[in-house]
């Protein structure tokens, strides 16, 4: 990332050079250039204190999934006002893309030292992806995902048809576990299935709602504002018009209304962003940040704003970030820190601050950096009560074709 010109944070000089005095002086314009010249020091000494970027003292790095056999993808984890941290993401799958996957809780008492057993929420008869959960007002906990048949593939279907090349591709047993999966339901009844949907339980996880749709979706979900409304950045799927922008709930997440479109930047297809999230800076003040696939800035974090509560939105922009998606949190001391993940090497996921309420963002701090290949990220990240950081993610470890979650425990140091 480029520091932006003349921000205070970024000095253009942090060292200057000593006055060039002449051969000959008085004492008295001697100590009048001394006195300058400390002064200059001092200043640009202060300055650089004030620029130093902020560090990640990383604690512990561990896998906290069960069922090693199984490949885990895109978690989200919350910390409830109860103390208790609830995680979900799609489990229960063979691989990133697949007719099995689910959408799955584990909570942990302690702080993230211990995690339970999975409990599966969600199992539709097609895949259940991306997982997201928040806490909402009234003490509900809300869980997202969509649904998709990205599973079924010409490679698949030719399979199921017996063409010829396609043995060793599909072994035997593997192909019939698919097919068992993929033929519960007629074409129809498949493509009736897709969609983003919501579930919500009222007492904390004993019971749930039905299923219910939701306008839109995003991997990590919605986020709540001071006034106790809901808001939902994301993108509407699997329809004609597919929209991007932001959904409200003014009754604790049981019913959503359309409130904004989030406009294009000049060039961009607004059908290549992706995967947003956001949250509050202050009342009436909101940024979502957008994973961006057109080719300005492709890979790249985009950023939009909204002075009036999400009822307009800024054109998005760049803000030097290149990896996805990203996850916002807002400190308990007002600060802003992103989580995201980092598809090139050295793999892994990073995070960033920002002091000025998303105005400006810290250079990257690495969280993990030893990933084997691009299959891992969607961190998303809980502040502590002792003021640590929980971060947690999803990663295809060296060796394994079955992603593990992971977890980092780290420190903000500035």
């Amino acid at each position: 990332m480029k520091p932006p010109r003349h921000h205070p944070a970024f000095p253009m000089n942090p060292n200057p050079p000593l006055p060039n005095f002449p051969a000959q002086t008085t004492r008295r314009n001697f100590l009048k250039r001394t006195l300058a010249a400390s002064l200059l020091l001092g200043a640009a000494g202060w300055t650089k204190l004030k620029a130093a970027a902020p560090t990640a003292r990383v604690l512990e790095v561990r896998v906290i999934s069960h069922q090693p056999d199984l490949y885990h993808g895109w978690p989200t984890v919350a910390r409830r006002s109860n103390g208790d941290l609830w995680l979900v993401y799609s489990g229960g799958r063979e691989g990133h893309v697949c007719p099995f996957g689910r959408v799955e809780l584990m909570i942990s008492k302690d702080q993230g030292q211990t995690w339970g057993w999975p409990q599966v929420l969600l199992d539709t008869a097609i895949d259940d992806r991306d997982a997201g959960v928040i806490e909402t007002p009234k003490k509900a906990m809300l869980v997202t995902t969509f649904t998709s048949l990205a599973y079924d593939t010409e490679a698949f279907r030719k399979a199921l048809e017996g063409a010829a090349g396609t043995t060793g591709t599909w072994p035997q047993e593997r192909l019939n576990r698919w097919r068992a999966a993929h033929e519960r339901l007629t074409a129809g009844q498949r493509n009736a299935l897709l969609g983003h949907w919501m579930i919500r339980s009222p007492d904390g996880g004993v019971t749930w709602s039905a299923v219910y749709p939701s306008l839109v979706n995003s991997p990590h979900g919605p986020f709540v504002l001071a006034n106790g409304q809901l808001l939902y950045a994301g993108k509407k799927l699997w329809t004609d018009k597919q929209r991007v922008g932001v959904c409200r709930s003014t009754d604790d997440g049981l019913s959503w209304q359309w409130l904004a479109e989030i406009p294009a930047r000049p060039g961009d297809d607004y059908q290549q962003y992706h995967e947003l999230h956001g949250l509050e800076v202050n009342p009436n003040r909101l940024l979502v940040h957008i994973r961006n696939h057109n080719s300005q800035n492709r890979f790249e974090i985009l950023q939009t704003e909204s002075t009036d509560g999400g009822v307009t939105w800024s054109v998005p922009h760049p803000i030097g970030v290149w990896g996805l998606p990203s996850h916002l949190l807002r400190l308990r001391d007002g600060r802003l820190l992103m989580t995201y993940g980092y598809r090139r090497a050295p793999f892994g996921n990073q995070a960033r601050l920002s002091e000025d309420g998303g105005k400006t963002w810290s250079p990257p701090m690495t969280l993990s950096g030893d990933g084997s290949n691009a299959d891992l990220g969607y961190p998303s990240t809980v502040e502590l009560p002792d003021g640590l950081l929980l971060t947690i993610w999803y990663e295809v470890m060296a060796g394994s074709n079955k992603a593990v979650l992971r977890q980092a425990r780290w420190r903000l140091e500035t």
